[in-house]
């Protein structure tokens, strides 16, 4: 796909291209990409309003996600003005740690609001929905993970109604 994209017109701009046909149809388009500069990648921060990022309660995913804070403001500096953070969302927290405690702890202080309160737990049951190819709300709809995403789309749900 990275190929196709790169041979054609204002590449960068593709995808915006592609889905400006179907804004009508839908309230909201999630779009799920890596956080790379890679063409998919900026294709998708070039056609989103906003982000939502997942950051593992890890240290290193925060220095990794100082990075991505880079990655968009120069999409939204080159491309796409109205691209914003709308949320962050940590991943794979085990609030028995201190390591995780802390790393939720920095990220509010740093984001504030931007945080969700919902937060995902770490969970055998993620990886074994993968190997199903399966999402965790029908692999395992009664688990506490399959739970956390609900009240995640409920929370964003909200802020955008807030909006």
């Amino acid at each position: 796909a990275e190929l196709r994209v790169s041979c054609v017109g204002s590449r960068g701009r593709a995808l915006p291209r592609v889905l400006r046909h179907f804004e009508a149809d839908y309230y909201v388009s999630l779009i799920d990409c890596q956080p790379s500069l890679g063409l998919l990648a900026v294709n998708a921060r070039s056609a989103a309003h906003g982000v939502i990022v997942p950051v593992e309660a890890e240290f290193f995913s925060l220095r990794g996600f100082a990075l991505l804070v880079e990655t968009i403001e120069t999409v939204r500096d080159r491309i796409n003005p109205r691209l914003k953070i709308d949320g962050i969302v940590a991943t794979m927290v085990d609030l028995r740690t201190l390591h995780s405690r802390e790393v939720l702890q920095r990220l509010q202080e740093a984001f504030g609001d931007l945080v969700f309160d919902t937060r995902i737990g770490r969970t055998i049951k993620f990886p074994d929905a993968s190997v199903a190819t399966e999402p965790i709300i029908s692999y395992a709809p009664n688990h506490a993970g399959a739970h956390a995403y609900r009240r995640l789309a409920r929370e964003i749900i909200a802020r955008g109604d807030a909006a």
